[in-house]
């Protein structure tokens, strides 16, 4: 609210379909004595306004407002630059956009906002936000449970398996790459469902792009491109390997985990409970990997984060590179304990080392003391 009531700037929030964008601007405006205009760009006269460099049109547009809202404006033709004469020609407008997909929005506004925009993203609810509403044995208890349904906002609400089977469907189905498919111009939408199924598979692997290709009948390029595109509209993530150029370390592929495991599991049609499936330390792993991703986000720090392993064998799910410390961290579903791999150790004298697992960590994701 502070750099909104500063002004000066447009404040433009990126995340992906159903994640509770346009409800969290609703709520940030509801007390607020600003005569706030709200469109959606889905509606042809406002995309047709807000695309037109008319800066007379766009003038009697928002002529008697303080904020113009715009939601869902990665359907708008060059948004940024639009937004960008209001920014220099309009003072003491205030302007909130939304959009569903960063590919569209950030090519389309951020380069013509720069220095003009502050940017945020907002992901499926977070465990460091939960912590602010429950206590930490409430949150232990809710682990297996966000690890099979994820932290979409309306699975809070469902009460039923089958309620929250039916919400994770539809999502899966008609909203999670609607974006992709229309940025794209993509013409084979089942290939892309066959490449996410194949990736759900294969959290925690190294992806190899030939393979993928080799599996759909598409080029190792078609299969990058649609990846790019799943992470641009915050459907997935990669991590990369660490190596500080190392003969024995591997660098060279990726690792591909999903930002929601109620997602990544609905994609291969498997939504048991813990207790009933081999994958829960997988799950494990791409649960925890997307919170400290999450907290990382929204506690404004900076770090690099990796996965790391030899040709050897050794391996660290996730290397954090935090104002040059690097900390290796270890993703057990069980308690069973694990020593940090010496090679690791040696490479990297002065390396922090830890196992996280359900006893430990809250710390890790939400900043709750142990």
């Amino acid at each position: 609210m502070q750099r909104l009531e500063a002004g000066g700037k447009a404040i433009l929030i990126f995340g992906a379909r159903q994640v509770g964008k346009t409800t969290l601007v609703q709520t940030l405006l509801r007390n607020t004595s600003y005569r706030v205009l709200t469109v959606s760009a889905d509606e042809g006269i406002v995309a047709d306004v807000l695309s037109s460099r008319d800066l007379n049109r766009l003038r009697g547009f928002v002529s008697g407002y303080d904020l113009l809202f715009v939601d869902e404006a990665q359907r708008v033709p060059e948004i940024g630059l639009n937004l960008k004469l209001l920014v220099d020609h309009v003072p003491g407008l205030r302007l909130i956009a939304t959009g569903s997909s960063s590919l569209h929005l950030a090519s389309r506004a951020r380069e013509p906002l720069t220095g003009r925009a502050w940017t945020y993203r907002l992901h499926p609810i977070a465990l460091c936000e939960l912590a602010q509403l429950h206590t930490p044995y409430e949150l232990n208890r809710s682990l297996p449970e966000r690890l099979v349904f994820g932290s979409y906002p309306e699975i809070f609400a469902l009460a039923s398996d089958a309620d929250k089977r039916e919400y994770l469907t539809n999502l899966v189905a008609s909203y999670l790459y609607k974006d992709v498919l229309e940025i794209g111009n993509l013409r084979y939408s089942h290939r892309l469902r066959d490449l996410l199924r194949l990736l759900a598979f294969q959290i925690g692997q190294e992806v190899s792009l030939s393979e993928l290709g080799a599996q759909l009948q598409m080029s190792k390029e078609t299969v990058a491109s649609y990846i790019d595109l799943l992470e641009q509209s915050f459907v997935v993530f990669r991590l990369t390997g660490f190596s500080r150029n190392l003969r024995k370390e591997i660098s060279k592929r990726d690792k591909i985990y999903f930002w929601d495991t109620g997602v990544r599991n609905m994609l291969i049609d498997n939504l048991k409970r813990l207790d009933a499936r081999n994958d829960a330390g997988t799950l494990w792993e791409n649960f925890m990997i997307a919170e400290r991703r999450k907290w990382i986000e929204y506690q404004g720090l900076s770090a690099g984060l990796y996965f790391w392993r030899t040709h050897t064998g050794a391996e660290i799910d996730l290397v954090e590179d935090r104002d040059g410390q690097l900390t290796g961290y270890e993703y057990k579903w069980s308690n069973r304990k694990a020593r940090a791999p010496q090679s690791f150790l040696d490479a990297y004298p002065g390396a922090v080392y830890q196992i996280v697992t359900p006893d430990n960590c809250l710390p890790h994701v939400s900043g709750l003391p142990q």
